[in-house]
Order: C-alpha cells, then structure tokens, then sequence
C-alpha cells in the first residue's frame, strides 16, 4: 500500500545544494505538511506515495527556493527615482527627501507587496528585510505567503517613522510581539549603519540580539569614504569599531562589506560573522567591488542580496548569482574563482545559514520546510544544456522560473504569481504611487 502525501514533484534534475556539488537526476521530492519527507528515484515516488497532487516537470531543475540576504522591499515604488549618482548624493539629495515626504505605513505595504511579487516571480521564498514602518512590510510578507525576516531598524536621527534610535526599538519591539508567531515570520536588530548610530545606540542594539537571539543586519564597509570618515570620528575602522561595541558574532550579517583588507577579513572569520554580497547594487552606485574570493578564502558565510530596487534596479538573485561569479573571475584574473555551484550555495544555504536558519531551509534535505522553485530549461534560448548547474547560473534568468513553493505551498504556478490580489489591482495602486511621487 503507498503511503499519502500532499505532494510529489518529479523534475528532470534536482540540486540539492548539500551534500556539496551534487546533481540528481530522475528523483522525485515528497512533501506532506509543509516538509520535505522523502527524496528518491522517481521510479520508486511513483510506486511509494499516492499524493494528492503530483507535479511532472521533465525539462525542469528543482532547487532550493532563493534567500534574499538583504533587501529594502518598500523602495520598489521609488525604483529609478534617482539613477547614476554615488551613495551619499543618492541618499541625501534623493532618497531620504523621498522618504521624508512619502514613507508611510500605506506605502511600505504596498511597496513591500508589490516587491514580493517580483521576488517570487524569481524563486526568493525567503527575504532579510530593512526598512521604515516593519508592522507594514509584516503585513505584506502575510499577504504574500513569502517568508520573511523583517529588520527593526534603528536611526538615531528622526524620521517619519520614529524619533530616534530607542524609539525605533520601541516600535519594531512591539511589531515582534505581535507577529512572532507567525510560521514564515522572523525578526532582527536592523542598525542601519555605523555612521548613523551612536556607539550608545549600537550597544542596545548589540544587547537586545543577545537577549532575543536575533541576527544583526547592519550595513558597513559600503564606501571607501565610509572608512575615511570613521578614521577620522572614532580613530578606528567600522568594523573594529563594532567589534568593541560587542556587535560581530555568528548572528552579525554585514551588508555590503566592499571595503575590507586583511583585519577586517580576520575580524570576520574570528566572530564567524556572515556577508550579505550584492554584487550589482555595489556596481550600480560605484562602490566597488567586494573582494568575494578573500572571504571564501577565510571561510566567511557569505549569502546574496539584491538591496533596494532604487539602487539595483531588479530584485533579481539570478542576477546576482551571475555577477557574484563573474565579478570574481575578473578581478582575481581567474575563471575557476566562485564557480556555479558555489554560486548557487551562497544564493540559497549561505542566506539561510547567515539568518540561522539553516536547520530548516536553504537546502533540498529531508526534514526540512519544502521552500522550492523549478526552473525550466524547456526553451530554445537554454538548449543545449551540457551541465544544468552551469545553465542556472550563467544562461537562466528569473524568467525561466516555473514554480515556487513555501512550506509546501504553491506561490508560483507555470510562471504565474499567485497573490490574493490581481495585478491589474497592483498596477492600480502603484500608478497611484507614481502620480503622488512626480508631483
């Protein structure tokens, strides 16, 4: 007698991300409750389960679902509002204006859910977020069904949003409260930066991820002005600056992390700290480029992120797969530095170890939540395919994502989003938004 489940999916080819630079072939996935139960030949899926619903994906590769390691969802309603400037004009002259003007609770939800569609549209089941108004973007991530871990952020300057740093603590604290019970919902110290922060306020912060357990997500290292700048305020580099503060451990994420030479790297390695690389954002504002392969070198976590999309302009981890990769190979002058499939990990098992979450998603393994999305290598444009692995990175696109599951529930169906609302309704809400921000 088979055995029920909820689900088989049976595609060509299966990575599972670990066991390390594995590649199955003809294997089926078993999901029941939101789990992954079984992985096997799908000879033997067919004969062993009786599911309620089975899904033949012969031209697919099924992966882990995508974690976006850092993100600002809300900005998708100000993508292109300030293009080819450099980071401190960028903020200053425009989007800190922007936000001083518009950011609202209406606009972080709308913006939040308006970037959750494009996010799983791609494959990211999972995003690390930062921004204004988190009970907002909570609510957007629920209305999703996308999982989430959504940043308390803190500014010691005000803003629309709070008064300070400890006003911001206030506020994102009793966000958690409301929402840590939701199943696809987590939370995190987001200080937004070094240099926007006291060393009072990055203490707190240091303190309440302690008592909480939660990940710190901090930007730092983003500009060589940025270093200049804390050599001149605090005699000392932003790293070793947040390291005497009693930030850098196993739950720091340091975003960006452009700048960093041979301390900052030990710095790193020795707190066991993780980096949030987002290779085209980097690009994008001139800021240079991470030296990736120093921080695999020194055993460094290392997840990708894609930023905001005013500073990307796409929430694209394909993207950023592929230019992680090839960034690397040319400033290394090695074509061999990063290959695919470690690429592919810091795309999926480098996020979710980054957001200690790595006992439950990131990986195609027994036992863990079934975040999943099928990729089809069907069209003309993917063939031939020599190594499936290699297409991923170097050839697909987000386009080519079929199907998307979190927690065993479909999100993405044929390459269509399923959401509550219709996007003839998104497109009415954000062509409200457009009309408010050019006037």
């Amino acid at each position: 007698m088979s055995d029920p489940v909820d689900q088989l999916i049976h595609p060509r080819w299966l990575l599972p991300i670990s066991p390390a630079d594995t590649l199955l072939e003809h294997h089926s996935v078993a999901i029941k409750a939101g789990r992954i139960v079984d992985i096997l030949p799908q000879a033997d899926a067919r004969l062993r389960y009786r599911a309620t619903e089975n899904f033949d994906l012969p031209d697919h590769v099924l992966i882990p679902g995508l974690v976006n390691l850092h993100a600002h969802a809300a900005m998708n309603l100000i993508r292109g509002i300030a293009d080819d400037l450099p980071l401190m004009r960028w903020l200053h002259e425009a989007i800190w204006p922007a936000e001083a003007k518009h950011a609202s609770p209406s606009f972080v939800h709308d913006g939040t859910l308006l970037a959750a569609r494009e996010m799983l549209r791609g494959g990211i089941t999972t995003c690390n977020d930062m921004y204004f108004y988190p009970d907002a973007a909570a609510a957007a991530f629920d209305e999703a069904g996308m999982r989430a871990v959504v940043g308390m952020i803190m500014l010691d300057f005000p803003t629309s949003y709070a008064r300070d740093a400890d006003d911001c603590l206030r506020k994102g604290l009793a966000v958690r409260d409301k929402w840590q019970a939701h199943p696809l919902l987590g939370f995190s110290i987001a200080p937004h930066a070094p240099y926007t922060l006291s060393d009072a306020s990055l203490e707190r912060a240091a303190s309440l991820a302690a008592e909480l357990d939660a990940p710190i997500h901090i930007h730092v290292h983003e500009t060589a002005d940025e270093i200049a700048d804390s050599l001149a305020a605090h005699g000392i580099r932003p790293l070793h600056r947040l390291e005497r503060l009693g930030l850098l451990g196993p739950g720091l994420i340091g975003v960006h992390a452009v700048h960093l030479d041979d301390t900052d790297l030990a710095r790193l390695a020795h707190h066991g700290c993780s980096v949030a690389h987002c290779p085209t954002s980097n690009m994008k504002l001139g800021s240079g480029i991470a030296p990736l392969t120093q921080m695999v070198g020194h055993n460094i976590n290392v997840g990708l992120g894609t930023d905001g999309a005013a500073s990307n302009n796409r929430l694209d981890l394909f993207q950023e797969m592929r230019h992680a990769a090839l960034l690397a190979k040319v400033v290394g002058q090695d074509a061999s530095a990063i290959p695919a499939h470690l690429a592919l990990h810091m795309a999926t098992l480098g996020g979710a170890r980054a957001l200690g979450m790595d006992d439950e998603i990131g990986s195609i393994t027994v036992g863990k939540r079934a975040d999943l999305c099928a990729v089809s290598l069907s069209d003309p444009l993917m063939t031939p395919c020599f190594d499936p692995v290699s297409h991923l990175v170097y050839v697909c696109g987000r386009e080519q994502v079929s199907h998307v599951w979190i927690d065993g529930a479909l999100r993405v169906r044929n390459g269509i989003v399923l959401l509550q609302i219709s996007d003839k309704e998104l497109l009415g809400i954000t062509t409200l938004w457009h009309t408010k921000l050019v006037n």
